[in-house]
C-alpha cells in the first residue's frame, strides 16, 4: 500500500520502500513502506509479532532485507551494515538503556569515538545547553534513574550527528513526571529538526506526542496518516483482523459462579504488577489479555513462588498460599507452564521422559531411594498417547523434538501433579497451526475434567476462543473484565492498550 506518513513534497529523512523480510518460511514483513520528515514523530504501534522489531533492526542494519528499499537524506543504504546506519545518521535508543554502571555520563556517551576528548566533551554540553537538558556528566550511570538514562542514550545518537532517532517504547518504566520529561525532551528534538520514530503499545501517547502513525499487523501496514485523521477507534480497528470490529462472541459461559472459586488474588502485588484481585471457579478458563510488558508474567511468577509477594494475598481451594516457595505450591494444587519453555520448563539435554515425569520426583510411587523406572514409563506414555506427542521412544532427547511437542511435554508435565489450578502463559507462542490446535484441544479437555485454567496470551483470537471469561492488565494493573458474551478482540485490544476506561468495563 502507498504510505501516507510524510506528505508528499515534504523532504524525507527516512522513506523504506517495499521491504520484504522472512526466517525461513515465516514471512515476518510483506512489503512495508513508510516515510519520516525532518521534525516529525511517527507512532508504530502494532501488537506481538507484528514486525515492528525486525524492521527497526532492517533500518539499523542489524538484519539485511530480502527485498526493497531503504533511504536516509536520499542515499541508499546497504544491507545489514549498522556501522553504515550510524554513519548515516540513524540511532535507536532501546527500551532498557545499555549504559555501563560503573562509568561516568561523559564516558558512556563519547565512548567509541576517535575524535578529540576536549572537542567532543564541548560539542556534548552545547548540545545539551541548545535543548536545555541538565544532568552532571561526571555522574555514574549507575545512580542515574531510567529517564535519565534514556536522555544519555539519547545524547550518544545526537554526539553521532542522528537526524533519525528511533525510540523503543521509551515509557515503559517511566513514572508520570519522567513521562512529562521525556515529552518535552521530544518536543525539543523535533524544533532541532530530528526525525523520530515513536514505538509504543499506548495509544493515549499516540495523541499527546505524535504527528503521524503507522499501525502494523501481521507483516503489513494496516493504516497509516496523520495523527489528527483518526480517532482512537479508528486505531484499534487497524489492530485487528479485517472484519472483527464488527464480530461478536454470542456464547454463553457454563461455568457455574455460584460455587466458591479455585483460586483467588486479593489485592496482589510484587514487582511489576500493583493490586490485583481475580477469581477462577471450578472448571473455569479465565482469559487474562495484554501486551508484553504489562506485568501479566511477572504476577504469574511470583504466583508461582519465583519471586517477592510485596503484599496480598493468594488463596488457594480456601488455604492462602502467599509467598509459599515453588515446591509448596505445586503440592497446594497449583502449576504453572512458563512463557519460554526453552529458558524455564525444559532440560533439553535429557529424555522425554525425564521431562515428563521431573515433576513428580517427590511422589512415593516414584521410589524413595531409586526411581521407579516402570512408574515413569507408565506416567510418561499415558502423556505421550493422550497428548498425540510424535516422538522415537521415551529416550528421545527433549530438544530434538518440534516446538508443539516440546510445549505438550511441558503441559504435561505441569498436569501430572493432577493440579487444581493450572496457569498457562502463552501457551501457543512459537508452535505451527496444527500443534496449536492439539494444545486447544488438550486446554478444553483439562476444562471438561473440572481443571481450572488461568490462561495469560497476548493472542486475542486464542483468548476469544478458549475463554469463559476475560480480563485485561494494563500498566501493572486489572483495567477491564468481560463476561463471555463481551469477549471479542474489539475490546480486548482496546482493554490491552488501556483505551477503556472504568466507567466502560463489562463485568
Amino acid at each position: 500500500m502507498e504510505n501516507m506518513t510524510a506528505s508528499s513534497g515534504v523532504e524525507k529523512l527516512l522513506s523504506v520502500r517495499n521491504v520484504y523480510k522472512s526466517f525461513g518460511l515465516n514471512a515476518v514483513l510483506k512489503g512495508i513502506s513508510l516515510d519520516l520528515a525532518p521534525g516529525e514523530v511517527l507512532a508504530l504501534i502494532g501488537g506481538n509479532g507484528a514486525g515492528k522489531s525486525t524492521l527497526m533492526k532492517i533500518i539499523m542494519g542489524i538484519y539485511s532485507h530480502d527485498s526493497g528499499e531503504i533511504f536516509v537524506d536520499g542515499k541508499e543504504m546497504t544491507v545489514g551494515k549498522p556501522a553504515e546506519a550510524l554513519a548515516h545518521g540513524v540511532y535507536m535508543v532501546p527500551q532498557e538503556p545499555l549504559l555501563f554502571p560503573n562509568m561516568t555520563v561523559e564516558e558512556n556517551i563519547l565512548i567509541g569515538f576517535d575524535r578529540p576528548r576536549a572537542e567532543l566533551r564541548r560539542e556534548l554540553v552545547e548540545r545539551m545547553d541548545n535543548l536545555g537538558w541538565h544532568i552532571a556528566l561526571e555522574r555514574k550511570a549507575s545512580s542515574l534513574s531510567i529517564a535519565e538514562q534514556q536522555l544519555v542514550e539519547i545524547l550518544r545518537g545526537l554526539l553521532r550527528h542522528a537526524k533519525v532517532l528511533i525510540l523503543d517504547e521509551p515509557t515503559s518504566a517511566l513514572t508520570f513526571k519522567e513521562v512529562e520529561s521525556l515529552f518535552k525532551c521530544v518536543e525539543d528534538l523535533k524544533s532541532q529538526g530530528i526525525g523520530i520514530i515513536y514505538i509504543t503499545h499506548r495509544l493515549n501517547e499516540v495523541f499527546e506526542i505524535a504527528t503521524t502513525v503507522a499501525i502494523m499487523r501481521d507483516g503489513v501496514i494496516t493504516l497509516d496518516g496523520p495523527v489528527s485523521d483518526f480517532t482512537r477507534d479508528d486505531l484499534v480497528c487497524g489492530l485487528l483482523p479485517t472484519d472483527s470490529c464488527q464480530r461478536k462472541t454470542q456464547v454463553v459461559s457454563k461455568v457455574d459462579y455460584s460455587k466458591p472459586p479455585v483460586f483467588e488474588l486479593r489485592n496482589f502485588s510484587g514487582y511489576g504488577f500493583t493490586d490485583i484481585s481475580l477469581k477462577v471457579y471450578p472448571g473455569e478458563i479465565l482469559g487474562l489479555a495484554g501486551v508484553v510488558g504489562a506485568g501479566r508474567t511477572e504476577m504469574a511468577m511470583t504466583i508461582f513462588g519465583r519471586d517477592k509477594v510485596l503484599g496480598g494475598n493468594v488463596i488457594l481451594d480456601g488455604k492462602d498460599i502467599t509467598g509459599l516457595k515453588t515446591a509448596d505450591v505445586i503440592k497446594a494444587g497449583l502449576n504453572y507452564v512458563p512463557e519460554d519453555r526453552h529458558a524455564d520448563g525444559l532440560f533439553k539435554i535429557s529424555d522425554v521422559a525425564c521431562n515428563t515425569t521431573s515433576a513428580l520426583l517427590s511422589n512415593p510411587k516414584m521410589g524413595r531411594f531409586f526411581l521407579n523406572r516402570k512408574e515413569e514409563k507408565k506416567v510418561t506414555q499415558q502423556y505421550v498417547d493422550d497428548f498425540r506427542i510424535k516422538v522415537t521412544g521415551q529416550d528421545q532427547l527433549t530438544g530434538s523434538l518440534s516446538g508443539g511437542n516440546q510445549q505438550k511435554i511441558v503441559i504435561g508435565r505441569s498436569l501430572s501433579t493432577a493440579p487444581k489450578l493450572v496457569i498457562l502463559d502463552e501457551p501457543t507462542r512459537g508452535i505451527d497451526a496444527a500443534a496449536r490446535g492439539d494444545v486447544y484441544s488438550i486446554i478444553h479437555q483439562l476444562r471438561d475434567q473440572g481443571v481450572s485454567i488461568l490462561l495469560i496470551s497476548s493472542d486475542m483470537e486464542e483468548i476469544v476462543e478458549l475463554s469463559d471469561r476475560a480480563m485485561s492488565i494494563y500498566l501493572g494493573r486489572v483495567n477491564c473484565e468481560f463476561a463471555k458474551e463481551d469477549v471479542n478482540q474489539d475490546n480486548l485490544t482496546s482493554a490491552a492498550f488501556g483505551l477503556i476506561r472504568k466507567e466502560e468495563e463489562k463485568a
